[in-house]
């Protein structure tokens, strides 16, 4: 218990203050990670954005000439805007056994258990090294740790494990589906709506996207299962539709934000480029009533699925240092992907906290999953002692 209220009052609380929905920056809270870790005599290093206003910050405690373990998890959040929340989000409040506020369980809970261990990793005689990678951007399509991933990957040493610490029960994830997701701008040809054959109806258009969308989404949802996931087949989802400004006006704009969730089993290229051809289709249609009309589609973000063998050494280890022989596959997405294609080092999810709760008003986790936590860093700890 002295750990866990360690994390909770000098750490965690801390971090929850920190404003870092991904719109904003990350620095102030990684220079206070920063400032953590001096005190101990570790010194980490940063790995900014194109604009120097976020950054990645990676640390090593142990002998870096040899191969060791990854803790990664994100610094960013999702934004509370609109959320009906009881308490204040950005200060962590405690209800009994659980703690509210945003992050505490996606993910800022797994990161203070980590930085809490920091004065034990120290001080133990460590002969494999524990390495925290905390990123940017993860809540917005992954985009920040690619750039770590970049730096690593010239790294002379190669990492023999990663543990994600995305909110999984402490259960251990050995897969999630690969995600993509687009937008689609259609440009169409205002008049008055009693005029309306001589304009050309964006949002007409766009309506015929989201119908195909849906569409590949029922096919999806009749197709391959997978065995221990939660959302067991892939999936097709319409999230955003904006267009027209007056019933009395054919509407010359429209927008529509989709994305595709599919198992790593399965190949997403070929989804997407199906939906793209289609929107070809609508492109040439609406080009053909007015050259200037037409569909500008574009990626708005992509990760990669995790499907790491359950009998792999990563997959065994961190059964074990979680306490607990179960496994499961998840419908959400992480960077674990991207550790493990990029970066070649088997990986897996492992995490503090139900994914339930996360994006949620009112996020908490529970002190429980908190102490679990702490504890299967105290056994990676002693693992990496030999």
């Amino acid at each position: 218990m002295m750990h866990t209220e360690r994390t909770i009052e000098e750490i965690l609380g801390r971090l929850v203050g920190f404003d870092t929905t991904s719109r904003n920056s990350n620095l102030p809270l990684i220079d206070w990670v920063d400032a953590w870790l001096q005190q101990f005599g570790v010194q980490g290093e940063r790995v900014f954005n194109a604009d120097g206003n976020k950054a990645n910050f990676y640390a090593t405690i142990g002998p870096a000439d040899q191969p060791g373990y990854i803790l990664s998890g994100h610094t960013d959040t999702v934004p509370v805007d609109g959320q009906n929340w009881l308490t204040d989000p950005y200060t962590l409040t405690r209800q009994g056994d659980q703690l509210f506020g945003r992050g505490t369980v996606d993910m800022k809970g797994f990161l203070a258990c980590c930085l809490s261990r920091v004065p034990q990793l120290v001080a133990a005689d460590l002969k494999a090294p524990v390495h925290l990678a905390f990123s940017y951007d993860e809540e917005v399509g992954c985009q920040g740790v690619p750039g770590l991933l970049e730096v690593l990957c010239d790294r002379p040493v190669k990492p023999k494990a990663c543990f994600v610490g995305e909110p999984s029960s402490m259960e251990v994830v050995v897969a999630h589906k690969a995600k993509q997701s687009y937008r689609a701008e259609f440009t169409g040809l205002a008049c008055h709506s009693s005029q309306a054959p001589h304009g050309v109806n964006a949002v007409s258009y766009a309506a015929r996207l989201v119908q195909f969308v849906d569409s590949v989404a029922i096919r999806l949802g009749e197709g391959v299962q997978g065995e221990l996931y939660d959302v067991p087949v892939s999936t097709a989802h319409v999230g955003v539709m904006r267009g027209g400004t007056a019933l009395n006006i054919v509407p010359e704009r429209a927008v529509v934000d989709f994305e595709f969730r599919v198992l790593p089993t399965e190949d997403i290229d070929v989804v997407a480029a199906e939906v793209a051809y289609f929107a070809a289709s609508l492109d040439a249609e609406m080009k053909q009533r007015n050259p200037d009309c037409g569909v500008q589609l574009s990626r708005i973000s992509a990760f990669p699925g995790l499907d790491t063998d359950p009998e792999a050494e990563v997959v065994r280890l961190a059964c074990q240092l979680a306490d607990d022989p179960k496994l499961k596959k998840v419908a959400y997405g992480t960077e674990a992907g991207l550790f493990s294609t990029r970066l070649g080092v088997p990986t897996v999810v492992v995490g503090p906290g139900s994914i339930n709760q996360a994006h949620k008003p009112n996020e908490f986790v529970d002190i429980e999953q908190l102490e679990r936590c702490g504890a299967f860093v105290d056994r990676l700890l002693e693992h990496c002692r030999g």
